[in-house]
């Protein structure tokens, strides 16, 4: 079996309105199943992650795909399998983190300090995702094709 391997597109530079809100540190938008699409991070930021690398990106793009899939199955275990989620928070002690569904296989994750406007924050995502979310889906990969 011989299969094609393309690259996907970087689409951190989509996410800059995002990291520009007050308060927003880090933006990523993930495949369905973990891959890094592209991630941003605000300017200028301090303290322990004061950027993303890729490396720290695609790992915060696998724990994202983890978290809205088992926000996926709450959902469904909850509500019944038809139950869609929309958005899913996660609050600490230095912030916030938000997941929603950006396109077709696609969700989008921001980080955020812990005295910023989330509201804003959840609807400037929606708003990105009503705006640009064909670019944001992430499409099935096609089977390797089959040669003799």
């Amino acid at each position: 079996m011989t299969g094609i391997i393309t690259r996907l597109p970087d689409l951190g530079w989509m996410l800059r309105p995002l990291t520009e809100i007050p308060g927003v540190r880090h933006a990523v938008v993930v495949s369905e199943d973990g891959l890094r699409l592209g991630h941003a991070s605000a300017e200028n930021l301090s303290g322990s992650v004061p950027s993303l690398s890729v490396a720290d990106a695609e790992s915060l793009s696998a724990a994202c795909a983890a978290m809205t899939m088992t926000g996926r199955s709450t959902s469904a275990l909850l509500f019944g399998r038809g139950a869609a989620t929309r958005q899913l928070m996660l609050e600490t002690d230095q912030g916030f983190v938000l997941f929603t569904h950006a396109g077709v296989g696609a969700h989008l994750g921001v980080a955020t300090e812990p005295d910023a406007d989330v509201g804003l924050v959840a609807q400037q995502m929606q708003l990105l995702v009503a705006k640009i979310g064909a670019h944001l889906s992430s499409l099935p990969r096609d089977e390797a094709a089959a040669t003799s």
